[in-house]
């Protein structure tokens, strides 16, 4: 596999998907093209053995799931990521006039991000609005494909302290600058009704949020490096959507899920706390003729892979690591670990982890926090709340996570799909908590 032009091609992936709503179109684009048919949430799903499908929720979060011709050991092999990232989002009222002839955005932050990663770049916007249309409502798409927007600092001059550990204020210091005097307050609605060909009274509401537009690249002197905005977590979900198009297994029902609102706890109807993916579950044994108990049979056979990225020792502050438990870039899937179940991976689910890896010839690593510092969590032991099976966490490792400009090795993305599509491929049958055959 060509790592590098994998990577160009992630960073494309991730240039089309400026929020969540995008990710998941980029994703139904890429399933629409391999056959796969849409099974919306409100119909009767005709699922049958051998057939591919995905459904939707809230157009924010997809599963696409493969069901097996051959489900003599029924079982599903998972994989979860999630298509959300750290950003601003847009208020409902969502300007404000002044100083002078001055027109901002007012915005309030999605997610734990670095702030000063967000100034003096060109900005835009993306997300979904809600226009009344033939009737009713509907829900359109927006990405304004243009240098929109700046956050400008204020000069050194004007705060001495700002190389000192100087502490932004959001509602201050982080408002977009819109217009100097050309708009009104007003021209911010009329910019989404132009950017969509309808009047401005169409446009009842929105989900929009801030992007940055600087585009990624493959870079380096040996081309060791792939930077990007919303690598975290837009890699995991192209590495695992590859895999899992790539394999073939008519053994289990493979489940690829992209949950949304992963970074603001996944408390929501499309989140990985959500019911979507039991409720997707439940679906798929229904329509295929089964009954709870076959369920119940079933997820105790079944393994998932939670699926987001992990930090890289850091070049200025290795200190920052575990002296011993520290992926680097471009050394392969990392498999992430923590005593206290922030990650849900345990000595069984890395075993069998590490045994599909090493019979595909991936190379893997291993992601501990310092012990005297808390970490970060993901989706894996939020959406096993509601799904209880065995769960692995993994990543690709990263520099940089949440800043607005992320970075990671350039042959680590095809490690995760090679990775991805070897777990996938794998007739992997559980034995309670004691024995995993894999053939």
């Amino acid at each position: 596999m060509d790592h590098l032009a994998v990577s160009r091609e992630l960073v494309s992936f991730v240039a089309k998907s400026p929020s969540p709503f995008h990710v998941v179109a980029s994703i139904r684009q890429m399933l629409d093209d391999a056959g796969f048919a849409y099974l919306p949430e409100g119909d009767e799903w005709p699922v049958v053995p051998g057939g591919s499908y995905y459904t939707v929720r809230n157009g924010s979060s997809l599963v696409a799931f493969k069901v097996g011709e051959l489900l003599d050991n029924y079982h599903f092999q998972m994989s979860a990521s999630h298509t959300d990232s750290p950003t601003y989002k847009v208020k409902a009222v969502p300007t404000l006039e002044g100083p002078d002839d001055y027109v901002r955005l007012n915005v309030e932050g999605y997610g734990g991000m670095m702030d000063y990663t967000w100034f003096d770049r060109p900005l835009t916007l993306a997300g979904r609005v809600l226009v009344e249309e033939d009737g009713g409502v509907r829900s359109r798409l927006l990405f304004i494909d243009r240098d929109l927007l700046v956050i400008p600092s204020l000069a050194i001059h004007m705060n001495r302290e700002v190389n000192d550990g100087y502490a932004f204020n959001r509602q201050v210091d982080l408002c977009p600058l819109f217009s100097a005097g050309a708009l009104t307050a007003e021209g911010f609605t009329k910019l989404l009704a132009n950017e969509l060909g309808v009047q401005p009274e169409q446009v009842l509401s929105f989900d929009l949020t801030l992007v940055n537009r600087q585009a990624g690249s493959v870079w380096g002197a040996a081309q060791e490096f792939v930077s990007s905005p919303k690598l975290d977590d837009l890699q995991c979900d192209f590495a695992s959507l590859k895999g899992f198009l790539e394999s073939s297994n008519p053994h289990d029902v493979s489940v690829c899920a992209f949950f949304d609102t992963e970074e603001v706890g996944s408390g929501s109807k499309q989140g990985a706390l959500s019911t979507f993916l039991d409720d997707t579950l439940t679906r798929i044994n229904a329509a295929l003729g089964k009954g709870e108990q076959d369920y119940l049979r079933a997820l105790a056979g079944s393994l998932m892979l939670s699926c987001d990225n992990a930090h890289a020792v850091h070049p200025n502050h290795p200190e920052a690591a575990d002296p011993q438990n520290r992926p680097k870039l471009n050394g392969g899937v990392v498999i992430k670990e923590h005593a206290g179940q922030l990650y849900t991976t345990d000595a069984f689910g890395r075993a069998a982890f590490l045994a599909v890896c090493r019979a595909a010839g991936v190379p893997t690593q291993v992601f501990a926090n310092r012990s005297d510092k808390r970490g970060g969590s993901t989706l894996g032991r939020l959406s096993t709340q509601h799904v209880s099976v065995h769960c692995v966490d993994i990543g690709l490792p990263q520099l940089a996570m949440h800043s607005s400009y992320e970075t990671a090795g350039s042959k680590d993305t095809a490690w995760g799909i090679a990775a991805l599509r070897a777990f996938f491929d794998a007739d992997l049958k559980i034995e309670g908590f004691e024995r995993v055959l894999i053939a």
